[in-house]
């Protein structure tokens, strides 16, 4: 697997962020100022697409697309390719995002209407949602199925789930799988503003006083392969991904519903074959935002039940921002870490409990914790929720 979030490039740096409780949360950088209510985000700084990307290849890509190459090559050489192998026909690249190419966008509209520049022949292929996975595909010869998912803040986590279910159909052996999002652009910024869910200051998932989800950009692919072709090719697995469910709330487009995260968590479980007991860590949707978190913790009461009390459950979305379409491939990657560490990364910035918030949330500290099986949480606008259970290999 491979990563580019705030915390910055590789799953090892986005990893250490997360178990340390380090936040990657800084002053708002954009190119073009629109009187920002809110001056705070997770970027990647000082990232230089032109270091990792050869020009030919760059002339085509939105910074979404760039963090989705970068990720990428790490996945592809952590699971034992070298840079020129071809996957052939046999491998599927599905990669997520909620927005595409929202830096290209904005840049064309600028030009187009404020200063009357030519708009850049290539600001299509630039912006278009399968941009990352077209290109991933190409990079690396995979002739298999490849497409985007874009389901919001779900995007990245249907994606993953999806090459799973395609593994399993004996349609591909291999797929690489992720999700990416550059969101952070002045244009995006004063979207969310306009929606009144972003915080001034921070994230404080489950914590009473919490007042908005801070916005992060970031990229995380996976390289998930049949149990046959990795043990033909003698790879070692980080993980075996267990369970994938989803389910649409089928109501408010915006006000998320327990009843459809309750309903994809028990997908995932009976998928795995697994019961609520067997989870040992829940990786938190977590937005920060009043009504996510009352309403996440309302789902998890009603599949945990009484092994809710005693299990650990925590947001990492205060270390790396929310990612959108990308966030939960990046928490993935968290989880999976965490899985082979035995550690639980803290919830950053929680103060107080919150009677609708009753979780063991982890506050401050990481903590040891045994544990065989684990659960990511994604939901999103348009009352979609998929969820992710992965086991140790």
């Amino acid at each position: 697997m491979g990563a580019a979030t705030a915390a910055g490039l590789g799953v090892p740096a986005l990893w250490e962020a997360a178990r340390e409780g380090r936040s990657a949360i800084g002053p708002l950088e954009v190119a073009r100022e629109l009187r920002h209510n809110i001056r705070i985000a997770g970027q990647l700084r000082g990232f230089d697409p032109a270091a990792h990307i050869e020009p030919d290849v760059l002339a085509f890509c939105d910074r979404f697309t760039q963090l989705a190459i970068v990720a990428g090559d790490e996945a592809l050489a952590q699971a034992g390719f070298a840079r020129g192998d071809r996957q052939g026909e046999r491998t599927a690249t599905i990669v997520g995002t909620g927005i595409g190419g929202g830096e290209t966008i904005e840049i064309g509209i600028h030009n187009a209407y404020v200063t009357g520049q030519r708009l850049d022949p290539w600001s299509v292929p630039r912006l278009m949602p399968n941009g990352a996975a077209s290109q991933l595909s190409a990079r690396h010869g995979a002739r298999g199925p490849s497409f985007a998912v874009a389901s919001a803040c779900a995007s990245g986590t249907q994606a993953i789930g999806l090459g799973a279910h395609f593994i399993r159909a004996g349609l591909v052996d291999r797929a690489v799988v992720g999700g990416a999002e550059a969101c952070i652009t002045a244009s995006g910024m004063k979207g969310w503003e306009a929606l009144r869910v972003l915080s001034p200051n921070a994230c404080r998932p489950f914590s009473k006083d919490r007042n908005g989800m801070v916005l992060g950009e970031g990229a995380a692919i996976f390289v998930l392969e049949s149990e046959e072709s990795a043990r033909s090719r003698r790879a070692a697995p980080l993980a075996e991904l267990c369970g994938y469910g989803t389910s649409s709330d089928a109501g408010d487009i915006v006000r998320p519903d327990a009843g459809g995260a309750a309903s994809a968590m028990r997908q995932a479980l009976e998928d795995a074959g697994l019961e609520p007991e067997a989870i040992g860590y829940v990786n938190a949707h977590g937005t920060g935002t009043l009504a996510n978190d009352a309403t996440e913790a309302a789902a998890l009461a009603a599949v945990f039940g009484g092994h809710l009390p005693g299990l650990p459950v925590s947001s990492t979305k205060p270390v790396h921002g929310h990612a959108l379409g990308a966030g939960g491939a990046i928490e993935l990657a968290i989880t999976v870490m965490a899985l082979r560490e035995g550690v639980v990364p803290p919830t950053l910035n929680w103060t107080t409990p919150d009677p609708r918030c009753d979780l063991d949330c982890v506050p401050g500290q990481k903590r040891a914790v045994t544990m065989r099986h684990a659960m990511t949480n994604s939901f999103a606008f348009g009352g979609i929720n998929a969820v992710l259970i992965v086991g140790q290999a």
